[in-house]
């Protein structure tokens, strides 16, 4: 398997790269910036076609590279089906401030249990929402990518429209700290004192959740 995290932008995003080396095909996971630096890296790493585009979730400093990715590669954008209404509704405001072109609307939508494929991978859809009603998570090999929902010793806001603190909470204990505790955290934003944690590190020292 193909992996490689990079941090986007200006806004501290994390874009991480998923592919199978045997057909050379592999998928983003919100690749909100850098556009070109992205599709070069990928094929430095022997992955040529880019299939698809996951959004954690639809919020711009997610998706604002959507559509140049799309344009350059032809890759399909999947996101949960209760985000995927939001996706093409970002405000015009938020749009100039993030200096951001709209996302074209998804291609696919997945729920709770999902499997998405490339090649031999399969990144299994785990719905954390809370931060965002579709907001989700994606589980590989021992490794979690949990977009705005659990970063590095912190969690994502709960202060937006469609946010709600009772259920991030949920979704953190429910769905994540049930993960096995060695299981390696990757967030959606490099905002803790590490790139990435462990399920068990954050249950035991992440200060707005404790499991």
């Amino acid at each position: 398997m193909v992996f490689k995290q990079y941090e986007v932008g200006n806004f501290a995003v994390f874009c991480y790269l998923i592919g199978d080396e045997e057909i050379k095909e592999g998928l983003f996971i919100d690749p909100a910036d850098d556009v070109e630096r992205l599709i070069a890296d990928a094929k430095s790493q022997g992955v040529n076609r880019i299939k698809y585009i996951i959004n954690t979730h639809s919020h711009v400093d997610h998706t604002m590279g959507n559509a140049e990715m799309v344009k350059k590669t032809g890759a399909e954008i999947i996101i949960h089906e209760e985000d995927a209404p939001f996706l093409t509704r970002t405000p015009s405001d938020l749009l100039m401030m993030f200096r951001a072109k709209p996302s074209p609307p998804a291609d696919i939508q997945v729920k709770e249990g999902d499997i998405i494929r490339v090649g031999k991978v399969g990144l299994k859809v785990i719905h954390t929402p809370g931060h965002s009603p579709g907001g989700m998570s994606l589980y590989i090999n021992g490794k979690v990518f949990t977009g705005d929902s659990l970063f590095v010793g912190s969690v994502g806001r709960t202060d937006f429209p469609g946010s709600s603190w009772e259920v991030l909470e949920a979704s953190i204990r429910n769905k994540l700290y049930v993960l096995p505790g060695d299981t390696i955290v990757y967030p959606g934003h490099n905002y803790g004192p590490t790139p990435s944690s462990t399920i068990l590190h954050e249950k035991r020292h992440n200060p707005f959740i404790r499991g």
